[in-house]
């Protein structure tokens, strides 16, 4: 998969979806963020899902995403620093000169734009650019952007492992 910048209206700022409460941005894998415990259900499912394709396990890996959101659960985005004065991919200059940061998403084979997120920072690491720039995210807030976010299909949790995608119809069953 080919990372790219995802379009339209992918500008964030610490009041949309990021959480930075001077949070340690380490990617040692002894580090723990509270906000990402809990997780690990959410990979569980997934890789209970893989092994065993069905409506019920979907529902199953939904219902337990869901879950950790309701507990004020957070995932890891991966995000761009846009250059400041410098047009961004759609010929916009960044109106915040620098200081709002672009998810970063991944083009699938078919030419559209899904959003990352990461259940933990093993996972973000096992990416082919484990070495980027990450910040925590509200699960619900993340959400909700990405179904008002234009160009984007949706959310990709794990993109490198333990993997689901989640279209807008998706996001919006969690979402309930």
């Amino acid at each position: 998969m080919n990372i790219q910048n995802s379009s339209g209206n992918d500008n964030i700022t610490d009041n949309n979806i990021i959480n930075n409460n001077d949070k340690k941005n380490n990617h040692n894998n002894e580090l723990k963020d509270n906000e990402l415990t809990g997780n690990e259900f959410i990979e569980n499912a997934i890789e209970a899902l893989q092994k065993e394709p069905s409506e019920e396990m979907l529902a199953h890996t939904l219902t337990v995403i869901r879950r950790c959101m309701n507990d004020n659960g957070q995932l890891i985005i991966a995000v761009e620093p846009p250059m400041p004065g410098q047009p961004s991919e759609h010929g916009k200059i960044s109106r915040q000169q620098g200081y709002g940061l672009k998810l970063k998403a991944v083009r699938t084979a078919d030419e559209k734009l899904w959003w990352m997120a990461f259940t933990s920072f093993d996972e973000q690491m096992k990416g082919s650019d484990s070495v980027m720039s990450t910040f925590m995210a509200d699960i619900e807030k993340m959400f909700e952007s990405a179904i008002n976010a234009e160009g984007i299909e949706g959310i990709i949790i794990n993109p490198w492992n333990r993997t689901i995608m989640l279209d807008k119809e998706l996001i919006r069953i969690v979402l309930g």
